[in-house]
């Protein structure tokens, strides 16, 4: 096919030393051709999630130079098996945009299992935001033995992009959801209840609402400031999953934690590449078919051309709410 403009792909050549020195570079790009057992994927949206900023400032030990940036992707087929020819299909992997050539292009060269048919009720906007929060929140609560019905999930960073996939996974399954939020709280309405995650009492908070006995999993997508409130809301033979952290040392009291039969999980989503992920894309999809999962809202003022890729990271670098996608 023809595309109606020229394209593009970002590279950054090294890594660099403060958000300040981002160089991400926009280089002209052919069509690429389907290497045997592979497709070619014309990129229409990509998230710009915080790992895609941090590998740019060479935070991520594994990433490869010089490269092309991005993890997830919505995008068409437009070559490779006549098959997936015109299918639309959304993706993410930890390989990409750190060890490969990334989303953050027009073209994107993918091994065939890679792909993953997206569902037809998800917008392509939409669709490129999924990867990342979706597959963290999916992993960290399938391996802390989410079942659904008879447990509580506490999701602490209930705000944020995994936060609010966990709540929709756990919800979907059956279990009943507590979230917690800094400076927020409520009694649930339409959501999930909120606890104050500032209040000095937040373990005990936890435990109360749960009539004493504790959470069966709390996941923690913020790390250290909430560790010991989420060991302390634990349920016996509980699980606190941990995806990120702000403190890298935190006080551990062992003899409490292992009279309790407790489990602590970390879950790295770069340990699963596109391959893994487009499994469990598959796997969530009929959640999304059917609006029992819902990808994120994408504001027009939040799409962005590559062109305008430095402002993009920027925007996350600062901390932007709301969702940043570059569509090629």
């Amino acid at each position: 096919m023809t595309p109606s403009t020229p394209p593009h792909a970002l590279r950054v050549l090294h890594p660099a030393a403060t958000p300040a020195d981002l160089q991400p570079r926009l280089q002209a790009q052919d069509i690429p051709t389907a290497p045997e057992g592979h497709a070619v994927v014309e990129v229409l949206a990509a998230a710009v999630n915080p790992s895609d900023v941090k590998a740019a400032l060479g935070l991520m030990p594994q990433a490869v130079w010089p490269r092309t940036p991005g993890r997830d992707f919505a995008g068409r087929v437009v070559a490779g098996p006549a098959v997936w020819l015109g299918t639309e299909v959304w993706g993410t992997g930890g390989d990409l945009g750190i060890t490969r050539d990334g989303s953050h292009a027009r073209y994107l060269v993918l091994p065939v299992a890679a792909l993953a048919r997206k569902p037809a009720t998800v917008p392509l906007a939409a669709a490129g935001t999924v990867g990342v929060p979706f597959i963290t929140a999916y992993e960290g609560l399938r391996r802390a033995g989410l079942r659904g019905a008879g447990q509580t999930v506490v999701v602490f960073g209930a705000n944020g992009k995994v936060g609010q996939a966990a709540i929709q996974l756990a919800a979907r399954a059956g279990a009943r959801v507590l979230g917690v939020e800094r400076g927020v709280a409520s009694e649930g309405g339409p959501g999930p209840k909120v606890l104050d995650g500032t209040r000095a009492d937040l373990g005990e908070a936890i435990l109360a609402a749960t009539g004493g006995r504790g959470a069966d999993i709390a996941y923690n997508s913020v790390g250290s400031p909430y560790f010991a409130a989420a060991l302390q809301g634990l349920a016996v033979g509980g699980t606190q999953v941990l995806i990120s952290t702000i403190e890298r040392q935190v006080p551990f009291d062992i003899l409490a934690f292992y009279r309790r039969n407790l489990q602590l999980l970390g879950v790295d989503s770069l340990k699963l590449g596109v391959v893994d992920c487009a499994a469990i894309l598959d796997t969530l999809a009929p959640g999304f078919a059917d609006g029992s999962l819902r990808a994120f809202d994408v504001d027009a003022d939040a799409l962005v051309p590559l062109a305008g890729a430095l402002e993009a990271y920027q925007r996350v670098i600062s901390g932007s709410s709301s969702r940043v996608v570059l569509a090629p």
